[in-house]
């Protein structure tokens, strides 16, 4: 028994280190330009967007096993089962943010479902986590169908299907096809009204998934939609234009929704709406500083909700709550996690010199060159941004906390345990800060 405990604990070390040395080793290849787009084929495709998004698949990986480490390797939660889970998507993630073929990446885009969902249900907290998950397989599958159709389509008239191909399928079908190829990344992105499986999913995961599903598995919408936009474009401008219109007014909206949250997790969830909807409008303003403010965004927001989601588990073990009614006096209970929310909230405002700061400035920028008109509500997510972040810093730090509130000895565990994690947290984002502006 002894042999089979240490094993489990070499198994899960292992594999969580192995995940922050092989960020490293990304970062390194990326300096070097070791010519990895010629070294792959004609299978794989590496460019700025892919490459950066496998380097924040794995980093995310590694914090969210290291934020596990309490409720999953301590307890004998399942430690096998949950490291191979995460192992299986993070691979499943990493060739789909690589892999060229259209209908490979599909293959991966829908198989992605099946980790995170084992994820959920496996180490998920409550019995709604079921309804979350049907929830969530319901509306990403449902949405994804006509993708599937149109790749069939797509190579029965030409054969193959590669990223940057040229079609008669689009010139056919016109609307219909850029409906049918921007549904399944939508839904994934996701935009307001088609966001609902995303709360649901989000409140019911344990850390590890709520970490990965919002650093990593949102940003396949928005991978998809950059990799298809050439096609998109040349057939359906209008369609472009009211879903662009649809995804702002939809952003505004989630944003004020943050405020109407009573669950530290719902609001991190909905201000991720929020921002996912200026990528959007960074990929449809066609422009390259609105592609590359959209690369900044998904980097800096995965970095950015993994933290938030990270600290609100911490908030749960140490309340018994996640409820903003509830959730009080976090600066005289433990001063340190209050350092790092009030971090993780700067951050997530965009406050200076956060990745999220020139990812806003660059969208800002890029939607404003597609029309004047989108000047206010662009100026007023921005500013819903920021006084959101402000309520949730506000309203758990300050005031009286409950009395049931665990004993000093366990807080203070809480505190090294959430600075340890945070310490790691700033090192992944001081390379991708390097790595992006290099």
């Amino acid at each position: 028994m002894l042999v089979s405990g240490l094993g489990y604990s070499v198994f899960w070390w292992v594999v969580l280190w192995g995940c922050v040395v092989m960020y490293l080793v990304s970062l390194v290849l990326w300096y070097s330009s070791l010519g990895l787009s010629t070294c792959c084929g004609e299978y794989l495709i590496i460019d700025n967007f892919s490459f950066s998004l496998v380097s924040l698949t794995i980093l995310v990986s590694g914090l969210s096993m290291l934020a596990s480490v309490r409720d999953v390797y301590k307890a004998n939660n399942k430690c096998v089962g949950f490291v191979f889970s995460v192992l299986m998507l993070t691979m499943v993630l990493v060739f789909c943010f690589s892999v060229s073929s259209l209908l490979n990446f599909y293959i991966m885009f829908e198989f992605s479902l099946i980790p995170i969902l084992l994820i959920i249900l496996g180490w998920g907290y409550q019995p709604e986590r079921l309804q979350a998950g049907k929830y969530m397989l319901l509306y990403t599958v449902s949405a994804s169908l006509p993708l599937l159709i149109l790749i069939i389509l797509v190579l029965a008239k030409s054969g193959s299907a590669f990223w940057g191909w040229k079609s008669v399928v689009f010139i056919e079908f016109g609307w219909l096809a850029t409906f049918c190829a921007s549904l399944a990344f939508l839904v994934k992105l996701p935009i307001y009204g088609f966001h609902l499986w995303l709360p649901k999913a989000h409140v019911e995961a344990p850390v590890a998934g709520s970490m990965i599903l919002a650093g990593v598995l949102l940003k396949l919408g928005g991978y998809g939609l950059v990799r298809f936009f050439y096609v998109l474009s040349l057939v359906g401008n209008l369609t472009i234009s009211v879903v662009f219109c649809l995804g702002l007014v939809g952003g505004i909206i989630a944003s004020m929704v943050c405020f109407a949250q009573n669950d530290v997790k719902a609001l991190v969830a909905y201000s991720s709406v929020g921002h996912m909807s200026l990528v959007l409008g960074g990929i449809y303003s066609n422009t390259d500083w609105g592609w590359l403010g959209c690369l900044l965004m998904m980097v800096a927001h995965g970095l950015c909700s993994s933290g938030m989601f990270f600290l609100a588990s911490e908030t749960y073990s140490c309340y018994s709550t996640r409820s903003l009614f509830l959730v009080k006096g976090g600066l005289v209970l433990v001063p340190g996690v209050a350092l790092c929310w009030f971090l993780m909230c700067a951050i997530n405002m965009a406050a200076p010199p956060s990745l999220n700061l020139w990812g806003e400035l660059m969208l800002g920028v890029s939607i404003l060159s597609y029309s004047m008109v989108f000047a206010l509500l662009t100026g007023m997510m921005t500013f819903l941004s920021g006084l959101y972040s402000w309520y949730l810093y506000s309203i758990t730090q300050h005031g009286q906390y409950p009395l049931w509130v665990h004993s000093v000895v366990m807080v203070e565990e809480y505190v090294n345990y959430a600075i340890s994690f945070m310490l790691v947290f700033l090192l992944g984002v001081t390379g991708t800060m390097l790595m992006l502006f290099s």
